[in-house]
């Protein structure tokens, strides 16, 4: 199945054009959100909401939406995205009858109270190295073909150091933590190129039906769902080129290895833990220092049910 799945599910950004995606857009009649989770992205939300605005909204109307979610900035991010044109919304502020935590699965999961697309495609706020033909790329296969309801993007990721930059080398997490646990665990998704690659796109049908984790494990987690509940073949991917973004420290990226490996322990039935004690190691004047996290391990629930919930309420 996986490689059947390969040759028929894998597509590259230009393989189709923008009046054909319009066209098809046009004729099945939805609509179509792009959702951007940012944290303190001042320096970059604003190109990112802009270029996309000008290039695909206001001249093909590819795009009928661009809601940024903000979760928890200290900097200017709400105001930059907003004088952008976005549409922006604090991730606290949404449904506030049903708290709020931070994380990036969080802000991607109250958006699903403050969008109206029948099509969800999010982008990562701290792009510096992209191009706005990511967006119709995520869209090519769900536009014109309905037995996908789940597109993931992947692209080469440089990671750079010094002089010396490595073309495909930007996604610790991923190589580390992701690919072996779907080696282990989920082979079936072994053909995604960037399982945790923050372009994707879903159909609300779908993502309103999935449990979200509030932090980074929102992307593998949805993987795992959708192939639970529709099988491989309702997912696809798409080359997009080329993406970089400003690296995570590396303690960081502990932190996102930890939620990352939690949110499959979960569908695993290995855990249940709403959080964990992360100890992580600092260089000070006598030594190794301790640090220690608390990590936020937390699950929404289906929107669904919380829809459903407050109808019967």
């Amino acid at each position: 199945m996986t490689q059947e799945w390969l040759a028929r599910r894998t597509h590259a950004w230009h393989d189709w054009t923008l009046g054909d995606l319009a066209a098809a857009k046009q004729s099945t009649g939805q609509t179509v959100s792009l959702v951007v989770p940012a944290r303190n992205e001042a320096a970059t939300v604003g190109d990112v909401v802009s270029r996309v605005l000008d290039a695909l909204m206001d001249t093909v109307s590819l795009v009928d939406e661009v809601v940024v979610i903000d979760s928890d900035s200290e900097d200017a991010t709400f105001a930059v995205a907003e004088r952008a044109g976005a549409v922006v919304h604090r991730s606290r502020d949404i449904r506030p009858d049903l708290g709020s935590v931070p994380g990036k699965g969080e802000a991607m999961w109250k958006s699903m109270f403050v969008t109206r697309g029948d099509l969800l495609v999010f982008m990562d706020a701290d792009l510096i190295d992209w191009d706005t033909h990511f967006v119709p790329g995520l869209l090519g296969p769900l536009l014109t073909d309905p037995g996908v309801a789940l597109v993931k993007g992947f692209y080469e990721r440089p990671f750079s150091h010094g002089h010396t930059v490595a073309a495909y080398e930007g996604g610790r997490v991923t190589e580390l933590v992701a690919r072996p646990l779907i080696a282990l665990h989920f082979p079936e998704l072994a053909g995604l190129v960037q399982p945790l690659a923050g372009e994707w796109a879903i159909r609300r049908t779908l993502f309103e039906t999935l449990g979200v984790p509030t932090g980074y494990a929102v992307e593998l987690a949805a993987l795992i769902d959708t192939v639970r509940t529709l099988g491989l073949e309702a997912i696809a991917q798409v080359d997009l080129g080329r993406r970089a973004h400003r690296h995570q420290p590396l303690l960081d990226l502990g932190v996102m290895a930890t939620q990352v490996l939690a949110g499959a322990a979960k569908r695993l039935g290995l855990t249940s833990a709403e959080s964990v004690g992360l100890r992580q190691y600092l260089h000070g004047d006598g030594g190794a220092v301790p640090r220690d996290n608390t990590v936020r391990l937390d699950e929404r629930p289906p929107a669904t049910s919380v829809h459903e919930a407050q109808v019967l309420g």
